[in-house]
């Protein structure tokens, strides 16, 4: 059997003296006006290149080509000053994230990308097109892959241990907490041995990864390369990844917020809704606490759903909440057919919380709110080897990656 191929790279990074400052939050997971917020008085931060619309006219389009260009610009700026700097040979990089006491060690590397184009690293979602395209011309003007894409890999006690042992043998390059309270660490592991022994660790041990979070960024590396053809160098042949053993990762919940009602009252929907679930008002914001049941915000209420047992499908993608809320809610009742696709939709990751679920739709911006029970690390898993989807943003994984520590060039 082919096992993953995975190889060391010279990441560009920050002096040790700026990775707190460098370090941003990954670019999807704020809209333009938080990610001003966040880097205003900061001219280091990472944002400046992830989402550099934040250094033009408020009105500009995100897709601008001006936004492609800001960006190329700003990682050029920040490499001439000397805030980041190459790292001289090939090295693998230990990530560690540590959250509310809770802690997770990865290996940052470059994942081929023929493991992903022949199914060696697996998914679980499709893409959805303007976020795959923005991806692709990012990479193509900056030259660099500054998206980490997450990858789990089922727990191997001999990768563990290589891992421990640098984690061990060094103090780490960068040891900084961030504003939200998450630690991280990273360490460099250069040595001819031991770069050695974790190529020969995966390439011996591990037949599969699978995509925890990143689907538009390791799609986009993919194209990216492509589309180079024989101008493409070596460097483009791999994408940058971080894997975590399974067993060390946290799913979070994936929410739900829709715009409108697709033409129903409150009353009505309410009414409707009661075919496929158990519906009981709520006090309190509702956080599921076991598989097919829901919590919803309507017209300022909180709602307890709970599916009826004969409308919930057997079959591994049906089974899963997010299906569930699809069939008998979303496509259903609320019209919503693709959520790839369909603008009337959004989605809300769990770390946010029920009140940031409400106070989209008390804002008038939407309509109603779903919270959802999390998907189990082993039903991506098994989704991922039967070669299934899970609707889109099925899973939120906490703690995030920092986006600048370390970023991968594709034009040596």
């Amino acid at each position: 059997m082919t096992m993953c191929e995975i190889a060391p790279f010279r990441a560009l990074r920050p002096i040790p003296g700026r990775a707190a400052q460098v370090a941003s939050p990954p670019y999807d997971v704020m809209n333009a006006q938080e990610a001003r917020r966040t880097a205003e008085g900061n001219p280091w931060s990472f944002l400046h290149v992830t989402r550099s619309e934040i250094d033009l006219p408020a009105d500009i389009h995100p897709y601008s080509a001006l936004v492609y260009e800001k960006a190329a610009e700003n990682i050029r700026g920040l490499d001439r000053q000397g805030t980041l700097i190459r790292e001289q040979t090939p090295a693998y990089y230990i990530y560690r994230l540590t959250m509310d006491g809770r802690r997770q060690t990865g290996l940052v590397c470059l994942s081929a990308v023929l493991d992903y184009e022949e199914g060696r690293i697996r998914r679980h979602e499709f893409t959805r097109p303007e976020k795959e395209q923005d991806r692709i011309r990012h990479i193509a003007a900056t030259g660099a892959q500054t998206g980490n894409v997450f990858l789990a890999y089922p727990k191997d006690d001999g990768v563990d241990s290589i891992v421990d042992g640098i984690v061990e043998a060094a103090p780490p390059v960068y040891d900084f907490t961030a504003d939200d309270g998450i630690r991280h660490e990273v360490w460099v592991a250069a040595d001819t041995d031991t770069v050695d022994a974790i190529t020969r660790a995966f390439r011996e041990r591990i037949p599969f990864t699978y995509i925890a979070d990143g689907h538009h960024r390791a799609a986009s590396a993919a194209k990216v390369r492509t589309a180079l053809g024989t101008d493409a160098t070596p460097a483009a042949d791999g994408f940058l990844t971080t894997l975590f053993p399974a067993d060390q990762l946290h799913i979070m919940e994936y929410n739900r917020v829709v715009s409108d009602l697709n033409g129903h009252s409150p009353e009505t929907l309410l009414e409707g809704l009661r075919a496929d679930f158990i519906i009981e008002a709520a006090n309190t914001p509702v956080r599921p606490d076991r598989p097919h049941t829901f919590g919803m915000y309507l017209d300022r209420n909180w709602y307890r759903l709970t599916a009826r047992p004969d409308k919930v499908s057997n079959d591994p993608v049906g089974v899963l909440d997010v299906s569930v809320l699809s069939a008998l809610v979303l496509e259903k009742w609320l019209g919503i057919a693709d959520q790839r696709t369909d603008k009337r939709i959004d989605f809300v990751g769990g770390i946010r919380g029920l009140a940031g679920l409400q106070a989209r739709v008390d804002s008038g911006d939407m309509a109603v709110a779903f919270s959802l029970h999390p998907v189990g690390i082993e039903q991506l898993f098994a989704i991922a080897d039967t070669g299934n989807v899970m609707p889109p943003k099925s899973t939120w994984f906490e703690p995030k990656l920092r986006d600048g520590l370390l970023t991968h060039l594709i034009r040596d």
